[in-house]
């Protein structure tokens, strides 16, 4: 065993006991892909501000942020008392409520390329909605995506992901164009070659939220004039760039202008929720009509059970108001910034070679990689996936947590509001100490 791994168990016994009673219950498990760690994940019990901690007691300053969702932190107290008081007046009430119409009116306050939207229960539903007005709208049937860009988990997001596609028939392919990103001379010839395709959806910074980044703005600037040109809706990914990236997203810092946006997590401000907002009439493919030929082959339908309960309403509507009025985000990115330069400067120290890159209030650490920051998107996708060592990954995510820190997957630390210097100091010692036993074990 690793001197890495001898410690985490060690740190975690109780993790380790409720992980074999709970591998009877759940695949892996564990209730999400992400959330898997070898050779056990850690149960958490609650969480503040920054800081979150364990069942065996053990403190962390946390970058996996509700997976991108808490740009306020954990237990913001204006969400956490307006959820509360929601409780007790009712979480579902069978009807439309004014906190939907409040909700909706922050989005639109915010994103001004959102005319009309829907609500939804997750990322995953927004990008099949998506999709499904897109083609509606059009009468096409493809929709273009980039290779390894996560959209969910659904039949058609999952084409071209690295991983986890049984169970999708070989037909829905047959509806999903997959290009390498970055290239906007083969989405001309994909486009020049094919006259049935309704959409493009893109992550606006690149691929599993910028660890594969692409050149932003100028290859979205680039997207957006070739699809308006030939006829193609553009949508925009926003699950986690929205309201991160700036206050009103990766669309509003780069000067795009999509035909759908999907949201989720921030959006919903920590709970359950998801968003497709965009241009009017492609949302309005959604509206009867009172023309059954209409309403039973060409309109959308959207159910679902949940759609902008009055708890999730409530905590984005919040959320929402509270980035609208405050500097949130800049609070976020000054942190990131500071983190970002103190990993590049741990990692010259240590004389690792790897680099720490992102945008806004998210960072990534590539490691076996040499490149300034800005200049990680001319890297071939490729060499950044194979450029560390074997188990890399895993081990700094185990080595981090020994050293009091948890980092998003294996890749990257999300930052929030919450995050202040004294976080960001220990979190970068925390580093240096990861980085020596990663060396130990030969991961770097």
């Amino acid at each position: 065993m690793s001197t890495i791994d001898r410690e985490y168990v060690s740190l975690h016994p109780k993790s380790a006991r409720i992980f074999e009673e709970a591998s009877a219950v759940f695949a892996d498990g564990v209730t999400h892909d992400t959330r898997r760690v070898t050779p056990f994940p850690l149960v958490m019990t609650h969480a503040a501000g920054a800081t979150k901690w364990d069942v065996d007691g053990n403190e962390y300053v946390d970058y996996v942020c509700g997976h991108g969702s808490l740009i306020l932190g954990h237990s913001h107290p204006a969400i956490a008392a307006a959820v509360a008081e929601q409780v007790g007046r009712g979480t579902h009430l069978g009807g439309s409520t004014e906190l939907e119409l409040r909700w909706a009116n922050a989005i639109k306050g915010l994103v001004p390329s959102v005319e009309k939207l829907r609500f939804h229960s997750s990322g995953t539903e927004a990008t099949m909605m998506a999709m499904r007005l897109a083609r509606a709208y059009t009468g096409k049937r493809k929709i273009i995506k980039f290779q390894d860009h996560f959209h969910g988990w659904h039949d058609y997001a999952i084409a071209g992901s690295d991983g986890g596609a049984g169970g999708v028939p070989d037909s829905t392919w047959e509806s999903m164009i997959v290009l390498p990103p970055g290239d906007i001379g083969v989405v001309e010839d994909a486009l020049a070659r094919d006259g049935d395709v309704a959409a493009l959806i893109t992550e606006p910074t690149g691929a599993h939220m910028g660890q594969y980044p692409f050149k932003a703005p100028e290859f979205l600037h680039q997207l957006r004039e070739v699809t308006e040109r030939r006829g193609v809706l553009l949508i925009l990914d926003e699950v986690v760039t929205g309201f991160r990236l700036s206050s009103g997203g990766a669309q509003v810092r780069y000067g795009v202008k999509p035909d759908l946006t999907t949201m989720a997590k921030i959006v919903a401000g920590g709970l359950p929720g998801g968003v497709v907002g965009g241009r009017a009439e492609i949302i309005d493919m959604i509206s009867h009509r009172g023309d059954p030929e209409w309403d039973n082959a060409k309109r959308v339908s959207h159910p679902g059970t949940f759609n902008a309960n009055p708890l999730s309403a409530v905590a984005g509507a919040t959320c929402l108001e509270t980035l609208a009025r405050e500097p949130i985000n800049e609070r976020a990115d000054a942190m990131a910034a500071r983190l970002r330069a103190g990993l590049n400067d741990t990692l010259s120290k240590m004389e690792v070679t790897g680099v720490a890159h992102g945008v806004s209030s998210l960072v990534m650490v590539a490691f076996g990689v040499e490149s300034e920051p800005e200049d990680v998107w001319k890297i071939p996708r490729e060499t950044l996936h194979t450029a560390a060592k074997p188990g890399a990954g895993p081990g700094f995510k185990r080595g981090m947590l020994n050293a009091g820190v948890d980092v998003m997957g294996g890749r990257g630390f999300i930052v929030s509001a919450a995050h202040r210097e004294q976080d960001i100091d220990k979190t970068l010692a925390a580093f240096e100490r990861c980085l020596a036993g990663m060396r130990q074990d030969n991961l770097v």
